[in-house]
């Protein structure tokens, strides 16, 4: 019970801290809405070929914006010393991983699976697809939290961290980006998405299981 409570404090603590730094999250959110909606004016209003490029374009616009937080979620930590403190601590350090990694989610990516359904209309996306896509992007984006973890814990203190970390996630992003868009791709061909969205899933229980150990030994690494 000592163990759940510290991790609920440390889910509010980081949960609060965040949304203190409402100009980091309101930039991701921007960022989405403006690469996605700018597609539709770009290549034009023909139905068909929005169809066909919207699903791969919410993805892609999504991977993108939840890279540009990853530079806060260990970083500011390590600057002010509350890093070290969380390493003393009588708990596991994967499950304090796991907690920055589940307050990165809700920060930066679960209003981009909010705000997905109003984007993908522009896309002439059914409702059934959009439902797809939602589903796709509640197993796919905690993926993108949980690998930009392990890039940011390896680059912990580097300089010019931000263009290491999206070097070394962008090629391990590229499954989920298949698999996510290609199970709304599927949907609008008439096609059953489940493969995809269980391969997804899949890889979202791989993720939970082994990444945050792997993070923790990083950050090991990087704090030596």
């Amino acid at each position: 019970m000592r163990v759940l409570s510290t991790l609920w404090y440390l889910l509010i603590q980081e949960l609060t801290l965040a949304f203190r730094q409402q100009a980091d999250v309101f930039a991701v959110i921007f960022f989405f809405i403006v690469a996605v909606s700018l597609f539709p004016l770009g290549v034009g209003a023909d139905p068909h070929l929005l169809k066909s490029i919207g699903p791969g374009v919410i993805w892609v616009a999504a991977l993108l914006a939840a890279m540009l937080s990853l530079g806060r979620l260990f970083n500011d930590g390590y600057a002010d010393g509350t890093l070290e403190q969380l390493l003393l601590i009588p708990v596991p350090l994967p499950l304090i991983v796991l907690v920055k990694l589940l307050s990165h989610w809700l920060t930066s990516c679960f209003p981009l699976l909010l705000m997905s359904p109003l984007l993908g209309l522009q896309f002439s996306l059914r409702p059934d697809e959009l439902g797809v896509l939602m589903i796709s992007l509640l197993l796919g984006t905690p993926l993108l939290s949980m690998i930009g973890g392990v890039g940011a814990a390896l680059t912990l203190g580097v300089r010019g961290a931000h263009v290491l970390v999206a070097v070394m996630v962008l090629p391990l992003y590229i499954p989920v980006l298949i698999f996510g868009s290609g199970a709304v791709t599927t949907s609008a061909v008439g096609m059953d998405p489940q493969g995809a969205l269980s391969l997804l899933g899949a890889l979202l229980v791989m993720g939970v299981v082994f990444i945050p150990y792997v993070t923790s030994k990083a950050l090991y690494i990087s704090m030596e």
